[in-house]
């Protein structure tokens, strides 16, 4: 059974400002002709406009909603007003599920047993793959040596990760498709061309950065910027172009000229990385890659290894990236201590990924994106919740988990599976509502190490526990200048120590979520 949630973790949900105004018209009891809870789904008939009522229903597990009403907006107004009846405790327990209510749940649970036996059979694939490109990498190591490894490194010198490193698996898998080699189909003179493009882009930058420290950082430009990054998109290096198009909004903060010459270092440092990747341990150089703008598909990442665990859903934030609204949804494993940022995104007007709510767990598979920090991931296969003293176990091959799959229609994954008996067994420890959370010394360490192997990283989840916010500080930490409305978490607080989970950046960290003496979430 799905424990209840907050009003703020309802609310949360909105797509927009006006649906959370709508749902609580409609978050009476007067306006149901019927509702009803199993525990795992809430079900209802609202009262509208027409001559019958609008069927609306939510699977809790998800969450997913399904409603009769013509908005295009997911949630709509009444899924969001039957959730908030139901975190009021005004929906009743019941055993019977209306016929309409039954199908749609039946239906979600063919479609995730199907997607998880395609996840299983895609990642089976893989590490049968893979196991075949190391045995032939051997092979190929004694007859031809350290020539093998030098084949389409092309113009720019960076043969050995060039031609063997795989992006969608761990460093060493031998058997990915290599992000700059000729692996996956690729063809190696097409990626030698464009390593060649992007190591003259990046050899440009590096005498740009040079001029504008000899001249002063006061001579730089928006219009400056703006031609750079253009030339760093034709020099197909993306991602770089992408932080210098961002630096008009450095130069618009308060103290910009220190902000302004860390970001110029750090651009400084990639182009670097990029022309001596080579040299570098490989799960750096994939770091190192992704940062300029070689892209790791989602279909490699879900066919490499996965993480299990009860992962708590801390807090998210969103944000306009590319002229596109993205979502950064923050995760942290109750067993492994392990920290993930989900990803989403979408066109303006359009809804963001709604499928993680705030201050719940999920337990779950995530598949990690590669690099010597990793950190985004994304969700590979969500379990159908268990008793919360149930073991987590993680694993990195195809077939120890059995459960849901991917599913498009519910903006999220459907759960419907259960582990196998080699990861059962053990007495559990019943978990709280609150995440595990460390001390602001454990914290900074966790975020030393995290930028020792990433040091482009520019936010890492954190849970600190026994904090008494200040008006500026939390923890010893200074808060982000953008960090909105602090006096609800003061409110909260009333001088006490509080678990908080925040995103910490290099500008300050960020409160996201708290929990108040009941337990109860609290969305900063």
């Amino acid at each position: 059974m799905i424990e209840r949630w907050s009003r703020d973790q309802v609310l949360a949900l909105a797509p927009d400002a006006p649906s959370k105004k709508a749902a609580q018209g409609v978050a009476t009891p007067g306006k149901w002709s019927l509702r009803g809870t199993t525990g795992d789904a809430v079900f209802g008939e609202c009262k509208g406009s027409g001559a019958k009522p609008y069927l609306a229903a939510v699977d809790l597990t998800e969450p997913a909603y399904r409603c009769s009403c013509p908005s295009r907006k997911f949630p709509c107004k009444h899924a969001l007003g039957l959730l908030l009846l139901w975190s009021a405790d005004g929906v009743p327990e019941v055993e019977a599920v209306p016929s309409w209510a039954a199908e749609w749940l039946a239906q979600r649970a063919d479609r995730a047993a199907k997607s998880a036996a395609r996840a299983e059979a895609v990642r089976a694939a893989s590490a049968a793959e893979n196991a075949d490109g190391a045995a032939g990498s051997e092979v190929g190591s004694e007859a031809d040596g350290a020539a093998g490894l030098d084949a389409g490194s092309g113009a720019d010198g960076a043969a050995g990760l060039d031609a063997g490193s795989g992006a969608g698996g761990p460093a060493g898998s031998g058997g990915g498709s290599g992000l700059g080699g000729a692996v996956g189909g690729r063809a190696a003179g097409a990626e030698s061309v464009r390593h060649t493009r992007v190591a003259a882009g990046l050899a440009e930058l590096e005498r740009w950065l040079a001029d504008q420290v000899r001249q002063g950082l006061s001579g730089a430009a928006e219009d400056d910027w703006a031609g750079l990054a253009k030339r760093l998109i034709d020099a197909q290096a993306p991602g770089v172009a992408g932080i210098v198009s961002r630096l008009a909004r450095v130069r618009a903060v308060d103290g910009w000229p220190g902000r302004l010459l860390e970001e110029y270092s750090l651009l400084n440092l990639l182009a670097i990385a990029y022309r001596q990747r080579a040299e570098l341990p490989a799960d750096l150089a994939q770091t190192v890659l992704m940062r300029v703008g070689f892209p790791v598909t989602r279909e490699e990442v879900l066919a490499g290894p996965v993480t299990r665990d009860r992962w708590d859903v801390l807090g998210s934030r969103d944000e306009e990236q590319d002229r596109l609204a993205a979502r950064r949804v923050w995760l942290r494993g109750r067993r492994t201590g392990r920290a993930a940022l989900i990803l989403s995104f979408a066109p303006p007007g359009q809804a963001l990924d709604a499928s993680l709510v705030t201050g719940t767990i999920i337990d779950a598979d995530l598949a990690f994106y590669p690099g010597a920090s990793p950190l985004r991931a994304l969700v590979a296969t969500r379990h159908r919740p268990t008793d919360p003293t149930t073991p987590t176990a993680t694993h990195g091959g195809a077939g120890s988990v059995a459960g849901g799959g991917a599913e498009r229609g519910g903006h999220g994954f459907a759960g419907g599976g259960s582990w196998d008996g080699a990861a059962q067994g053990g007495a559990g420890v019943a978990e709280g509502r609150v995440p595990p959370g460390v001390t602001p010394e454990e914290a900074m360490e966790e975020i030393g190490v995290a930028l020792a192997g990433d040091p482009w990283a520019d936010s890492w989840p954190i849970v600190l526990a026994g904090v008494v916010p200040e008006e500026t500080s939390l923890g010893g930490f200074p808060l982000h200048p953008r960090r909105g409305d602090i006096w609800r978490l003061l409110a909260v607080s009333g001088g006490r120590p509080l678990t908080v989970a925040a995103e910490w950046t290099p500008q300050g960290i960020r409160p996201l979520t708290t929990w108040d003496e009941d337990e109860a979430t609290v969305i900063l």
